[in-house]
């Protein structure tokens, strides 16, 4: 059997901030939350979080997910180290005698393939403690490790290191797999003679038989999280690493340093991505497509050979060939047929363009259904909203709406009809008709300001 405990309790102070550090976003999911989804990886019989700052509000925030009913929450407080969180979790683990996996809430880098071959590595050795080590060419803040013959002789923390200590470069990740059964019987023996007056989970290293080291060289997975920094460097690995992969795949980043992409996107070859764009949520982006530059898309879906251009998207459909942007802003539940084009400074909401339909400037279409081959002239505004209630504005096919109307939903238009530049309407159009609403121009002659 397999029981995992992450250790969540930390007040996490360095982070300057009155959210809990393990809550904090990382590409757009907490750091918690990476560190569960890495561990259900590994269908663990028993997961454990133990937590004590803010408990309330980190265990809030996980009701909804996926894995929630298979999470229990364990409160250590007093929080006074890492063997006194394994202490209080002991009492939930009375009759198990399986191994127990201990992760850090706060490092959330660590891949399950990392994991497994822990496990796999401990279960070799027959180990009573199995620790993840790496060799840091700057280990400070970091315990070291000391090996002899083969096994761990013993783990000294940064704090309680001396100057000679300090020059090891081999360092403890803070990732242990144990024996429980074995490990149980030491839980009663660890003192907190040290500088922190913490009890330490590595003390128990020197009251077991038998630990062994599990070296692995890619330290990035187990980069740990005190501060805003070390926040951005992870985030700086994944989308070095995202971006990476999207490369291999046939997606062009043009600076990748400047653009970020979330993990669950989805980019089809021959797609550029320009400067300054952002990818976030569960995008899908077909091929030939070019993105950006200053272009920020979540949660759309654009189809291929779309051209997006210092551009907002969010929760919409793009079709093929649309071109979108400058300067626009594609609001939730909208859908853009293939062939449209959306200029600069347009908004749409909620709407549907049929296939071919132009918005060129400075116009919003909120809560329409626009019909295929329609040109909404500059300036247009389809008025949705009466103070309590939003109408919709249809409007038919092979439209020509003159720059400056202001149509008020409820409305409909219907085909072949053209609005005169400057009305307002508020009565259905029937097809094949000219529209106009407009008070009579009056100019008077040789008029002059009165002085005041």
């Amino acid at each position: 059997m397999l029981a995992v405990a992450i250790l969540a309790a930390g007040k996490g102070t360095r982070m300057r901030s009155t959210l809990p550090k393990v809550l904090h976003k990382l590409n757009g999911k907490s750091i918690l939350s990476r560190v569960l989804d890495t561990c259900f990886e590994l269908n663990p019989d028993k997961v454990f979080i133990v937590v004590g700052h803010k408990n309330d509000v980190i265990q809030k925030s996980f009701e909804n997910y996926k894995f929630a009913n298979k999470i229990n929450f364990v409160l250590q407080d007093p929080q006074i180290g890492t063997g006194h969180a394994i202490q209080v979790l002991s009492k939930e683990l009375k009759t198990f005698k399986g191994k127990l996996l201990v992760l850090n809430g706060d490092v959330p880098l660590i891949e399950s393939k990392t994991l497994k071959g822990l496990i796999k590595f401990h279960d070799k050795k027959q180990a009573d403690a199995s620790i993840i080590t790496t060799t840091l060419e700057n280990p400070f803040g970091y315990g070291r490790v000391f090996l002899k013959n083969d096994q761990i002789d013993k783990i000294i923390e940064e704090k309680d290191c001396n100057n000679d200590q300090r020059t090891n470069k081999v360092i403890n990740s803070g990732i242990y797999c144990f024996n429980y059964k074995n490990l149980k019987n030491t839980l009663t023996k660890l003192t907190n003679n040290n500088s922190q007056k913490e009890y330490y989970i590595t003390d128990a290293i020197f009251l077991l038989n038998k630990s062994v080291s599990y070296k692995i060289i890619n330290s990035d997975e187990i980069k740990g999280i005190n501060n805003r920094i070390q926040l951005s460097e992870c985030e700086e690995i994944i989308q070095k690493k995202l971006t990476k992969m999207h490369m291999l795949n046939g997606v062009t980043f043009i600076n990748p340093s400047s653009t970020t992409i979330s993990e669950d996107c989805e980019i089809g070859t021959d797609v550029v991505v320009e400067c300054n764009t952002h990818i976030r949520g569960k995008t899908k982006i077909e091929n030939n497509c070019i993105i950006g530059p200053n272009t920020f898309i979540e949660s759309s879906f654009i189809k291929e050979n779309s051209i997006i251009s210092n551009s907002s998207i969010y929760n919409s459909e793009i079709m093929e060939n649309v071109r979108i942007g400058p300067y626009s802003h594609i609001r939730p539940e909208s859908k853009i047929s293939k062939n449209c084009k959306i200029g600069n400074f347009v908004e749409t909401k909620n709407s549907y363009l049929s296939e071919s339909v132009k918005v060129n400037h400075l116009s919003y279409v909120g809560d329409s259904s626009v019909g295929k081959f329609t040109n909404i002239g500059a300036g247009t505004i389809t008025a949705n909203f009466d103070g309590l209630k939003k109408h919709k504005s249809i409007i038919g096919e092979n439209c020509l709406i003159g720059s400056n109307s202001v149509l008020i939903a409820p409305i409909k238009i219907g085909d072949s009809v053209t609005t005169g530049a400057g009305s307002i309407l508020n009565k259905k159009v029937e097809n094949n008709s000219l529209a106009i609403s407009r008070v009579k121009q009056v100019n008077i002659k040789n008029w002059k300001k009165s002085n005041l």
